[in-house]
């Protein structure tokens, strides 16, 4: 395989790179180019002004969401454009976090499945950075068992009433608008009584509490709804046909998330090149060496696989399946990496000032935010369940409730 650019894709290529050199927010290079997973982002700036600007920029020179159609604020670029894109964009698509979720999720959904009207009112302003969204599926008694949420939507003349609550809603606290995945019939079979919709974060009875993590930030959100009204033509798909519009949202999200993770791979072996152990520079260690040919040889098959999943979307297939390696390997990867930097420091590990902490102390950042990439867009478990069944095609799990009305599923209040 020839991955040269080709003259058009040079002459892309030199327009992108001119256009960022032109545009980009220099000013927050190296703070950005030293910030790591986890870590707060910048300091210089209110990060999300710095994040929206940008966007918008982006947006208004026709480079934002390089591949969605032009209609809806995109660029209709070709998967190699994107790649390119991607590529020449460096350390500044690091503030496009706050969008991800939106661009990478909800935008696909809502594309699949919201009219017209609905697609050209809300994805242009999602496209351009000016409106965030959300996406509120998890429940605390639902634990990795989207399923078997409780969140009730019960019809009112042409509204919805919705009361439950949502749990681990990434950016809610600033967000404008979500989708919202609830039970709308509870006699029938989980998967089967479930309706999507869209709403205004600001809703009467919406209630956002955010979570205090180990890292000190609180990106992660409680959400409560209490009869929270929803018109009706805000509802995504059929009724009690919620559950296949999920699926097109996790596809998505297990792409959105897989692709673009960062495994800190890069900033290790750079670290490698320049911490002094016991035995000399780090990297002239054969112990070392063979670490990071392992997680060489990974990260370089994330890059590929992410490639193969853009070339599936540019056939207009929905992302499938398998994206869900990219997820389960990245944030194992990321975890591990993160452990094997700090015992590379030895005592100097636990100090987690960035002023004077090796590598900015990204590391002890990526440490502590690393357990939520393995619960956050589907379990470690949830995901090699997906990959066994869906991809190699191996026997399914035994699920004793299938079947079973989701009113009469035992539950610890309800034997």
């Amino acid at each position: 395989m020839n991955f040269d650019d080709t003259p058009e894709e040079a002459a892309f290529r030199a327009e992108v790179r001119a256009w960022i050199a032109a545009n980009a927010p220099h000013q927050l290079h190296d703070e950005l180019a030293s910030a790591g997973f986890g870590s707060g982002g910048i300091t210089s700036e209110d990060p999300m002004a710095a994040s929206k600007a940008w966007q918008k920029k982006k947006s208004d020179a026709g480079w934002a969401c390089l591949h969605w159609p032009k209609e809806y604020g995109g660029r209709g670029a070709t998967p190699i454009e994107r790649v390119i894109w991607g590529q020449e964009e460096g350390v500044y698509a690091a503030l496009a976090g706050i969008f991800i979720i939106g661009h990478g999720m909800c935008g696909p959904t809502m594309m699949a499945y919201a009219s017209e009207d609905q697609k050209r009112r809300y994805l242009p302003p999602l496209a351009a950075g000016e409106e965030i969204w959300c996406q509120l599926f998890s429940e605390p008694a639902g634990g990795s068992d989207l399923a078997g949420l409780r969140t009730k939507a019960e019809k009112d003349g042409e509204d919805w009433l919705i009361n439950g609550q949502k749990i681990w809603t990434s950016g809610a606290q600033y967000s404008d608008y979500g989708i919202l995945i609830t039970r709308t019939d509870p006699t029938v079979p989980k998967h089967k009584g479930l309706t999507m919709f869209f709403l205004d974060m600001r809703s009467p009875g919406v209630e956002i509490r955010p979570i205090k993590q180990v890292n000190g930030q609180s990106g992660f959100n409680e959400v409560y709804f209490t009869d929270v009204r929803i018109p009706g033509a805000q509802r995504l798909g059929a009724v009690g046909g919620g559950w296949q519009v999920s699926l097109t949202t996790l596809m998505n999200e297990r792409l959105s998330i897989g692709s673009g993770m960062s495994t800190g791979f890069p900033e290790l072996f750079d670290l490698c090149t320049r911490i002094e152990t016991a035995n000399g520079l780090a990297v002239d260690d054969p112990a070392v060496r063979s670490k990071l040919a392992t997680w060489a040889c990974r990260q370089s098959g994330l890059k590929y696989t992410g490639f193969r999943a853009i070339s599936a979307l540019s056939r207009g297939e929905i992302p499938g399946p398998e994206n869900s390696i990219g997820k389960l390997v990245a944030g194992a990867t990321m975890q591990d990496i993160a452990a094997f930097a700090l015992d590379l420091q030895a005592e100097n590990g636990v100090i987690n000032d960035p002023a004077i902490s090796a590598a900015n102390a990204r590391f002890q950042a990526m440490l502590l935010r690393s357990p939520a990439t393995r619960v956050e867009g589907g379990t470690d478990e949830i995901l090699r369940n997906i990959i066994a069944e869906r991809v190699l095609g191996l026997p399914a799990d035994i699920r004793v409730d299938k079947d079973v009305p989701f009113n009469q599923i035992p539950t610890s209040a309800r034997r």
